[in-house]
């Protein structure tokens, strides 16, 4: 199901929030993704529809009331929208419009922009397999990719699929089914293996990672995702 947004002026939609009345665009983009959680709760939605109750999972001190308030405040934007799924679900779930969905580039130049302020760790910092996959999308080099291929992540516990077609990726919720390769493993390990830190071979001679599949599926793997891209973030035909 495709959404579009209503072609209305998304700021004249506003739920009463303080604007910056400057005529440029960063202003009015911030006029409406400026405040707090809003660009991560964009994130949460970037790896397919949510319901509130995991949207509020997926953002850890946030509130119920003030998620309840962005949301409302990127639907009267245009930028999120419900709906109810079918029989059997029948749940209601969030998720980007294609005015949403132009916010993708943002969020991945920024986290390539923060990356650089992540070589500390700072006490009480959370981390969640799901973010890492939004970070996937934005590492995705289809001129390493096959021309299809399925990989079927399960990452501390979390379930995901990647399916690459014709140099195009989708991410979303797992388990796959007729996976190329199943990868198991914790996050910091896959984060190490894509960063370079950490090769396949020693992953999975530490018993870190476990695979079901060919030796060189995850090799493969890897490198698709590596974290070696030369171009600029945001730039370049990522998906």
């Amino acid at each position: 199901m495709k959404i579009k947004s209503s072609g209305k002026n998304p700021r004249a939609r506003l739920h009463q929030r303080r604007l910056y009345g400057q005529r440029c665009g960063v202003a009015r983009a911030l006029d409406i993704v400026g405040e707090r959680w809003t660009l991560l709760l964009v994130r949460e939605l970037m790896i397919g529809p949510r319901r509130f109750k995991d949207i509020l999972g997926g953002l850890p001190g946030i509130g119920t009331n003030l998620l309840t308030d962005r949301l409302k405040d990127l639907e009267q934007a245009g930028v999120v929208a419900r709906r109810v799924l079918p029989p059997p679900a029948g749940s209601t779930v969030y998720e980007l419009t294609e005015l949403g969905r132009g916010l993708e580039p943002v969020v991945f130049a920024l986290g390539w922009w923060g990356r650089q302020f992540m070589a500390q760790s700072i006490p009480g910092e959370v981390s969640k397999p799901g973010w890492f996959m939004v970070g996937l999308r934005g590492t995705f080099r289809p001129d390493r990719a096959p021309v299809a291929a399925r990989y079927d992540l399960r990452i501390d516990g979390e379930m995901y699929v990647l399916d690459i077609e014709d140099g195009r990726l989708q991410v979303g919720p797992g388990p796959a089914t007729s996976a190329d390769l199943t990868l198991t493993t914790d996050l910091p390990t896959l984060v190490g293996m894509v960063s370079g830190a950490l090769t396949p071979s020693a992953a999975l001679k530490s018993g870190k990672a476990t695979i079901d599949g060919d030796r060189q599926d995850l090799t493969r793997f890897v490198k698709i995702f590596a974290w070696d891209r030369p171009e600029a973030p945001g730039e370049g035909p990522h998906r």
